[in-house]
């Protein structure tokens, strides 16, 4: 399924976000094992663990920050770390300007609700017609933001216990998260087509342009895919 069991249309915005908490809950358990390694790795490269939690908070984004601290750990410049992890974050504008016509109010006030998209929560909002429902978005968002810095905490505390993240296989979590994601969307050929278009285009970039750009392109390519299905039985006719 694309997201969680549907809710009847009566459903309570409490009702619709407390299904997002208990939906969000598997890979916000995941999420937590994540952030302890981001913790071990953040200070392990030389930041301070109020820094790294501070990051977490602010951030709130696996792939930006473990690139930003890649980058750093390498000997690289706070500059180059905060662009490379924006491009790495750039997914988020193609995935904000399918979400916003979802989202009520003025454009401030969606930006502010676009704040709690993260890219399980943006899945299981998804209604499947390109739609989203705002509500199991910010359910789903709350217990992930939780367990990431609460993982983040204990990573940059207790690193010395935990010790290297790769010898518990943490390092491979990451693209099981992503994988998880992408099978629970596959299921329809929109998003089967999405998805392929999506891949190809990464696929092509990335020997060739800087980190980060190949996932802008192939972000903004998927939202081919991402256009509202037309209603039944409308070809596209003009009216009589």
């Amino acid at each position: 399924m694309t997201t969680t069991e549907p809710l009847p249309d009566t459903a309570t915005p409490r009702e619709r976000f407390l299904h997002g908490v208990r939906a969000a809950l598997p890979f916000a358990a995941a999420g937590s094992l994540l952030a302890m390694s981001f913790g071990v790795i953040a200070v392990d490269a030389g930041l301070s663990p109020l820094a790294a939690i501070v990051m977490s908070a602010i951030v709130f984004a696996g792939s930006a920050q473990f690139t930003a601290i890649a980058i750093i750990a390498q000997g690289g410049g706070v500059g180059s770390a905060v662009g490379a992890a924006a491009l790495m974050n750039s997914r988020f504008l193609s995935m904000g300007i399918a979400l916003a016509p979802s989202l009520p109010g003025r454009a401030t006030w969606r930006a502010l609700q676009g704040q709690t998209v993260v890219d399980v929560s943006w899945v299981m909002a998804a209604r499947g017609d390109g739609t989203f429902d705002r509500w199991i978005l910010f359910g789903s968002s709350a217990p992930q933001y939780v367990t990431w810095l609460g993982g983040t905490v204990v990573g940059a505390y207790a690193g010395d216990v935990i010790g290297d993240p790769s010898r518990l296989g943490l390092d491979a979590l990451y693209p099981a998260f992503f994988a998880a994601l992408l099978l629970a969307e596959v299921r329809k050929r929109r998003p089967r087509v999405s998805a392929a278009l999506g891949a190809l285009i990464a696929l092509v970039l990335i020997p060739v342009a800087p980190p980060g750009v190949p996932v802008l392109a192939a972000g903004l390519g998927a939202l081919i895919g991402l256009r509202p299905a037309p209603p039944e039985g409308d070809e596209g006719t003009a009216e009589p």
